[in-house]
Order: C-alpha cells, then sequence, then structure tokens
C-alpha cells in the first residue's frame, strides 16, 4: 500500500484546471520529486494534497480517503509540509520556531498554557529535528542572524519537529548557490534515513534528478511523464516540455544548475 496516492485529483479555479485529473503515489521510505515549468500546478498540487485548496477525484494517505478532511487533520494524520515563503517568526530563536510546530494542541494544553504559561515543555522533537539537519550551532539564534540556506533547513526542521510520515517539500532549494543545494540535497538523505518519507518540489533539475528514487512531470495541470530520474532525464516529452534547449547544455552547466529560467 502506498502511503500517499491520488486518483483524478483535480484543483479547478473558475474555469481553469490547474491540476488536471493527476494520479500520483508515493512509496514509504521514498524521495519523490515533482517538476514541471512555471505555472505547470505543482505548488496547487502540494495545496491539494495537504488540504489548502477543494479538490475532486480521491487522495488516501496512510489507507485513509482524506479528499475532504481540512488541512488540520490531515497534518496530525502525518502529513506535513513546507513553504515557498518561509514564514519563519522573526521574533522568536530557531529553537522556538521549531518548539512551535512541535506542540500538540489540545484544549487541554491550552488551558494549561493560560494557568502556568511558563510549563516545561517537551524537547525530543525538536532536539530529533535539530540533529537531522544538522542546525544544532543554530538553536539559539534568532532567524534575521543566519543565511538564506540556513533558513531554508530551519523551515525543513520545523516541519521535522511536528514527526510526519511524510513531509511535502515545496521549492526547499530555491535561492540557494550550489554548494547550499548540494548540502541540502545530504540533509534530505539524512530525513529519509530517520523514516521520514518526501514529496519534493523544485526547479533545481540538478538536486532533483541526484536525490529521488522516482519523479512525476507536470505541464498545465496535467501528468505528462512519470518515471525514475534516468528515464526522466531522457524523455523527449520532458526535454520538450521542460528541459527545453537547455537540456543539451545542462551537464556543461553544472549538475546543480536550474534548466529552468527564474520566476
Amino acid at each position: 500500500m502506498a502511503l500517499l496516492e491520488t486518483t483524478d485529483m483535480t484543483v479547478t479555479f473558475g474555469g481553469l484546471r490547474a491540476v488536471d485529473s493527476v494520479d500520483f503515489r508515493v512509496e514509504k521510505g521514498q524521495l519523490v520529486g515533482l517538476i514541471g515549468p512555471n505555472g505547470a500546478g505543482k505548488t496547487t498540487f502540494i495545496d491539494g494534497i495537504t488540504g489548502f485548496v477543494p479538490t475532486t477525484g480521491n487522495i488516501l494517505f496512510d489507507g485513509h480517503e482524506i479528499s475532504h478532511e481540512p488541512a488540520h487533520r490531515r497534518a496530525r494524520r502525518g502529513l506535513g509540509r513546507t513553504w515557498q515563503s518561509l514564514e519563519l517568526f522573526e521574533d522568536l530563536s530557531i529553537e522556538e520556531n521549531l518548539q512551535v510546530a512541535a506542540e500538540q494542541q489540545s484544549v487541554g494544553g491550552f488551558l494549561a498554557d493560560l494557568v502556568i504559561p511558563q510549563r516545561r515543555r517537551a524537547y525530543a522533537n525538536v532536539q530529533f529535528a535539530l540533529d537531522v539537519l544538522g542546525i544544532n550551532d543554530l538553536a539559539k539564534r534568532m532567524p534575521t542572524e543566519i543565511s538564506q540556506g540556513q533558513r531554508k533547513l530551519v523551515s525543513a526542521a520545523r516541519a521535522l519537529a511536528a514527526r510526519p510520515q511524510l513531509v511535502c517539500m515545496d521549492e526547499p532549494a530555491a535561492g540557494l548557490d550550489t554548494k547550499e543545494s548540494e548540502d541540502l540535497g545530504l540533509r534530505l538523505g539524512r530525513i529519509i534515513d530517520a523514516g521520514t518519507t518526501i514529496f519534493l518540489v523544485d526547479h533545481d533539475m540538478g538536486l532533483v534528478l541526484s536525490v529521488c528514487d522516482y519523479i512525476y512531470v507536470i505541464e498545465f495541470g496535467a501528468k505528462i511523464a512519470e518515471g525514475t530520474p534516468q528515464q526522466i532525464k531522457s524523455d523527449p516529452r520532458v526535454i520538450e516540455a521542460y528541459l527545453g534547449s537547455a537540456a543539451g547544455s545542462h551537464e556543461a552547466a553544472g549538475p546543480h544548475e536550474s534548466a529552468e529560467p527564474e520566476k
């Protein structure tokens, strides 16, 4: 059984089909990628899976039909995500940002916060996220004191602090230089090794091709290809729709240079 599976998943805005009847699956323990041109519907696909936009079709997560569940219930089932706009709490330390995500919200916890606002917090999940991403040295620092690459790692750590079964990562390499992107690839491997499955959307073709077990490609909201990185790299439909004329120069440009124009 797949950990995550969609059947005919569609997202419609007015008369526009931003995601068009996409079948998709992620096996537990895999790192699965999704690529496509700007405006192809990649982020909208994540929004649909995680419950932030209405969908039709079916979405199964860990054996449960979640198509009509709100986002917070999907999160409680273990379906996490990161965001392109990092949205860190600038007035909280990195450690405190992770603690917010690690908290299991409940009525009892809310009342306890009112009565004992300085009560001791469970820290194990925060430490887990810091350890997996290798950012213990950032724990006491403020978001304004760290680089963009480090902020990306904190965003990923914040998602991990909730201990999801699967985390959807939306453009984690955006704005990173080659060295930072290579480092991110290594840390994504650590997340898989720690038991969390990853669904990755990114424009960095070198990153996607080097770390993913399986890749899907969409164009104008519709799936046009799927396969292993080697199959995707040589698929003529992908070359025409996504890589274009840059495909031939991709390797010469370097393994972590995107073949797609910047947004």
